[in-house]
């Protein structure tokens, strides 16, 4: 009779835990969504030693702003010039396309997919002719505002759903020559304030890495 006392013999209570836990675990893992902790700033720009100190080269600005106050170092790699910053567990890549404005999106899609970073933890930095010199705009998607760089980004990705930063460059231009003034220098008014407003540039970059998109908007918006 002893074997069929074994059939029924009720197993312990911790064997049959240890049986349970690795459907839990599956369940579980299946349930948790993997946080990005990379980052892809990307600043819009041309190149060219003609467009270094333009107005429409206020992304490259920033990040090259960036990289001086870090001690960081560009490096010529596939569609533009890259480095990267790591702060509390974060990796940015910093990147300022070659491919010229008009064809950002190329460098842009590239590098999402070479360093498989979400849209989410993409910001791309641009001049904006709609907001006064030096304000600030960060948003979580929108149009291209008629921007060329944001044109081909948003083509390139099929999305409008990336986060942009906008840096007011004001439109105190004539009728018909938005094009020379995007292109052309900073007047001496601008260059002096130029600094603080890069400053403040580099505080929302990391911000957006370390506090999230929603914080970095309430926080900076307008200023």
């Amino acid at each position: 009779m002893n074997w069929l006392k074994n059939i029924f013999k009720q197993k312990p209570v911790a064997e049959k835990q240890d049986a349970m836990k690795p459907e839990v675990h599956e369940l579980q893992k299946n349930n948790i969504k993997t946080v990005s902790k990379k980052f892809l700033i990307v600043g819009l720009g041309n190149i060219g030693a003609e467009y270094v100190n333009t107005r429409h080269n206020i992304g490259f600005k920033v990040l090259d702003h960036f990289a001086k106050k870090e001690s960081l170092s560009f490096e010529t790699a596939k569609l533009g010039a890259v480095t990267e910053f790591k702060i509390k567990g974060r990796t940015l890549i910093l990147l300022k396309p070659n491919t010229y404005m008009n064809l950002s999106g190329k460098a842009v899609h590239y590098w999402m997919e070479k360093e498989n970073i979400p849209k989410e933890n993409l910001l791309v930095i641009t001049d904006d002719l709609n907001l006064s010199f030096g304000t600030i705009r960060i948003k979580a998607k929108g149009s291209d505002g008629g921007h060329n760089g944001l044109k081909n980004i948003q083509l390139l990705l099929n999305s409008v759903d990336y986060p942009r930063f906008r840096f007011g460059i004001s439109d105190e231009f004539k009728k018909g020559k938005q094009v020379d003034y995007v292109l052309s220098d900073w007047d001496d008014i601008e260059k002096a304030k130029l600094p603080e407003r890069l400053d403040l540039a580099v505080e929302i970059i990391q911000s957006f890495a370390l506090a999230g998109l929603e914080n970095t908007m309430n926080l900076y918006n307008g200023k």
